[in-house]
């Protein structure tokens, strides 16, 4: 790309961060408004003050009764006991969202018509059980709780380099013959990904039904209106996920955090990197970056199928959706030298089920030998804080990776502020060293791991889109406990460090952290 090319690129790029943060201040005035209406309505009128705090006192009371983790109702009860008509404000802006249940109604329209496409699979879940117990379990419960049936026919490659996968994803978009998908958190209009794009027009050129999708808050910076237009103009359809709007719009605060690619139907791609140039560290504003991701062929890269047909086509009613899904999902071949199981899944913020969480504990309860994760943030809550030391206290190796260098500061203090307590109930506790590590996986006893977008912290967890699967005695199991045996030779230990306490100061401040922590 010619210099001033590139000049034009940044120079659009940077008119799109302004349009957003202009479209962030609009709403900023917006609430700064309904705010101070609402302040001077309540020093003006006594019975408006009387009538806030008796609304304040059943907020509290059925914010309590919800079915929801403690560690995230605790904090607003806090604030609105102790400042009632800021609490009261701030969780009808930020805690409240009834946008949430417009949009689930139209992801059940869709998935009433999704859904049917993917097979029940009894006889395979039957034979992971027989094998293993224990991980049968974690299949029966993501398959009956969350409807992600477990596969036998696919095989699994591992790359503990996003390069490598990025290189891989190249590949398999090459020999596509009938459509590719796309679906990214971020996607930057940079260096990794020209070739890509170019490669994507070519594509649509020779008749292929190509497709991407990307956040736009997560894309923030990386593209702009420019650069969808280049790629219409080209063939590739683009949409959108939930673009900011000047206009107060609490489902604002839910993102697309999602990782997909799916060739064909036949080949599908996930993990925890995007498609930006950092990732690839071909910049390295965090030292060295460290992702990993997965490559699946075969039966399973239908669910991966459905979950991008899904946001694609319930985003917003207004656009012209899919009638017909079913050249979508040709019959997929058995890939040879495959072995185990394996179990795509994902996780949003509108079935109130913790999907994501609740298979990272599973995997520290199916745990005998270790379990060892990574997770660029650690944000827990009290029930998967215990499920960490349970384990280690009915000795599991247990231990935690972390990035070394933080993309994010006050979240990097929130993230050590868990340490202490996990330290002294026997977690071991790494940093690594080289720079930020933005993987998202762990694996268990050479046995089952976990692979995808969900981090270890409450965006993840509770407001964001994910995915990820899960494998079961698949050779990428051992490669990714390889994977980790030579992380941990490049991390700093730090167990010993907060094993032995904090002081007074440090424990107030991380405190106060932790305790804001699930209003972010």
């Amino acid at each position: 790309m010619s210099k001033a090319k590139t000049v034009e690129n940044k120079a659009a790029q940077r008119s799109d961060v302004a349009h957003i943060a202009a479209i962030g201040v609009s709403v900023l005035v917006q609430i700064m408004w309904i705010w101070s209406l609402f302040w001077q309505l309540q020093e003006k009128y006594v019975w408006v003050n009387m009538a806030v705090s008796l609304f304040a006192l059943i907020l509290v009371l059925a914010i309590y009764g919800r079915h929801q983790n403690a560690a995230i109702k605790m904090p607003w009860i806090i604030l609105i006991l102790v400042f009632p008509v800021l609490g009261v404000f701030f969780y009808l802006m930020v805690g409240w969202n009834p946008s949430i249940k417009r949009m689930k109604k139209r992801f059940e329209e869709i998935d009433a018509r999704l859904r049917p496409y993917l097979p029940q699979n009894a006889a395979e879940q039957g034979a992971l059980r027989a094998r293993d117990r224990r991980a049968g379990g974690i299949a029966a419960y993501l398959a009956g709780t969350a409807g992600y049936p477990v596969y036998a026919d696919t095989d699994v490659v591992y790359y503990d380099d996003a390069a490598r996968g990025f290189a891989a994803q190249m590949e398999a978009i090459r020999g596509a013959k009938r459509f590719v998908f796309m679906e990214y958190h971020a996607i930057e209009d940079g260096e990794s990904f020209r070739p890509m794009k170019e490669l994507l027009m070519q594509k649509a050129a020779e008749g292929l039904d190509v497709r991407l999708f990307y956040d736009e808050i997560g894309s923030a910076g990386f593209i702009n209106k420019s650069f969808i237009e280049q790629m219409e103009a080209g063939g590739v359809q683009c949409r959108v996920f939930n673009p900011l709007v000047p206009i107060l719009n609490l489902f604002m605060n839910n993102r697309d955090h999602r990782k997909i690619t799916v060739v064909d139907g036949q080949v599908g791609f996930t993990g925890g990197y995007n498609l930006a140039d950092e990732y690839f560290n071909l910049t390295h504003p965090y030292g060295h970056w460290k992702d990993t991701g997965i490559r699946l062929e075969g039966a399973a890269v239908r669910t991966l199928t459905v979950l991008f047909l899904e946001m694609w086509n319930a985003i917003r009613g207004t656009d012209m959706d899919d009638t017909d899904f079913s050249r979508f999902f040709p019959a997929a071949h058995a890939p040879e030298g495959g072995e185990g199981f394996l179990q795509p899944y994902a996780d949003n913020p509108m079935d109130g089920q913790a999907t994501g969480e609740d298979v990272y504990m599973h995997v520290l309860n199916y745990a005998v030998d270790y379990a060892y994760f990574v997770t660029p943030y650690l944000i827990i809550t009290d029930e998967m804080k215990k499920a960490f030391e349970l384990a280690a206290r009915r000795g599991v190796d247990v231990r935690l990776v972390t990035p070394g260098i933080p993309d994010k500061k006050m979240i990097y203090q929130m993230t050590r502020s868990y340490y202490a307590g996990l330290a002294m109930a026997g977690v071991r506790i790494y940093e690594y060293t080289p720079g930020f590590c933005h993987c998202k996986q762990c694996v268990a006893d050479d046995s089952v791991a976990v692979c995808g977008t969900i981090n270890l912290d409450y965006r993840s967890l509770y407001h964001h889109f994910e995915n990820g699967a899960v494998l079961y005695g698949q050779k990428a199991v051992r490669e990714m406990k390889a994977d980790f045996d030579a992380l941990f030779p490049q991390c700093r230990e730090v167990t010993e460090q907060y094993r032995t306490g904090r002081n007074t100061v440090l424990r107030i401040r991380q405190c106060l952290l932790r305790l804001i922590a699930p209003l972010l």
